[in-house]
Parts: C-alpha cells; sequence; structure tokens
C-alpha cells in the first residue's frame, strides 16, 4: 500500500450526496479482485454513453461531455471533494480500489458510509471529513479558480488551500500511522514477522508430534 505523507492536487468537485458504491464502480466489474485496472472504470455509466463490460477497450468509448470527471480543467486530479453519505450502498471493496486506481489519493466529504470509509484506509486512500459549511465554502472556490489545488498533510492534519490559509481535520491515531507508513492488514503483521516466526519455532519444539507429516493419510 502507498504511503500517504503530503498530496498536493487538482480537485475535483463532485457536487453530488449519496453516491453509492454502484456509481463509484458498477457491478458488472465485479468479477476481478486483482485491485488493479479499476480506474478506467471508475464512474462508468455516468463517464461514458455506452454501457461498459469488463476487458472491453474504453479508448474507443463515447465519453460523456458533460460528466465532471471528462472536463479538460479537472485533468490530472487526485483529491475528490464530495457531499453527505459518500460510498453507500453495498460493502465492495472495489470502490476505493477504482478511486485509488484512478489516482485519488484523499476525498473530502462531510460523512461517509461506514464500511466504505474502513476500506479507504486499508488502501491508501485518505477519507477527510469536514462540515457542511466549510465543504460548501470548498465547492465555491473550486469552480470560481480553474486549477484549484490543496495540500493536504496528514502528519500535522492540515489542508492548505491557494490563499495559504489552512483547515485542520481530525483522523484516528491507528489510521493515520497506517496510512503514513503504508500499512494494510498484512503490512501490519509483517510488522511482528520476527515475533511470529520466534512463536512457531517454540511451537514446533514443543509440539513436534503436531508438525510431524509422515502419518498423513
Amino acid at each position: 500500500m502507498r504511503k500517504f505523507i503530503v498530496e498536493k492536487g487538482l480537485v475535483l468537485p463532485l457536487d453530488r450526496a449519496n453516491v453509492d458504491t454502484d456509481f463509484i464502480i458498477p457491478k458488472q466489474f465485479l468479477k476481478s479482485i486483482k485491485r488493479s485496472g479499476f480506474g478506467v472504470n471508475l464512474f462508468d455509466e455516468h463517464r461514458y454513453m455506452d454501457k461498459g463490460e469488463p476487458d472491453s477497450d474504453n479508448s474507443q468509448r463515447p465519453v460523456n461531455p458533460d460528466f465532471i470527471l471528462n472536463q479538460p480543467r479537472y485533468l490530472g486530479c487526485s483529491i475528490l471533494l464530495t457531499r453527505d453519505n459518500f460510498g453507500c450502498g453495498s460493502s465492495r471493496e472495489h470502490a476505493p480500489w477504482a478511486l485509488e486506481d484512478y489516482g485519488f489519493r484523499a476525498i473530502i466529504a462531510p460523512s461517509y458510509a461506514d464500511i466504505f470509509f474502513n476500506n479507504c484506509f486499508k488502501n491508501g486512500l485518505l477519507p477527510i471529513v469536514l462540515d457542511r459549511e466549510t465543504i460548501g465554502q470548498l465547492f465555491r472556490e473550486v469552480e470560481a479558480i480553474e486549477g484549484y489545488e490543496l495540500e493536504i498533510d496528514l502528519n500535522a492534519q492540515t489542508i492548505v488551500k491557494p490563499n495559504g490559509s489552512a483547515l485542520e481535520f481530525s483522523v484516528d491515531e491507528f489510521r493515520k500511522h497506517c496510512l503514513l507508513n503504508g500499512l494494510d492488514d498484512i503490512g501490519l503483521t509483517l510488522e511482528d514477522a520476527l515475533e511470529i516466526q520466534a512463536f512457531e519455532s517454540k511451537w514446533r519444539e514443543q509440539s513436534p508430534w503436531y508438525f510431524d507429516t509422515s502419518k498423513a493419510t
């Protein structure tokens, strides 16, 4: 998992509440569990004019010019600004996979669906919660200023705006540690690899019969 320390990036304003996981990545793309390659199908039903299918050539598909992700001014965006209850619906982990694979590193919203919120941290995405009034002001600024960028410093827990002013946000200390160090569940387990190996060696010495495979049928 990629570390998240500081991200300075272009902001995409998705002005929509209750964006569910099917909106983020439609169900037909859930067959794969390789965690990569989903970025081209992020927001697929709204991003393209036809129905997407797994392994199709997306470069040949007609795009929806009215969908905000297709607007040239937001090319290369890495921070998603959105509204309440982002990531609701089914618990598919493919949703944060698709967002991260596209290039998003952080999401800013007033609230999230619980499972999606947890899945973000497990996949290198930083979901930030800010109050609705602040979110509304950010929307107005992003839409008024082309090329609007924010700098998010996870260690300092601040968001620096183009005018130099800073917004503070809260994050659980354990989740912060995991993101700063690029640790998913497997990475966390491997931090204790030496202790695990020592335990296994001691167990093998104390209970050798458990490891005897000569009598296996």
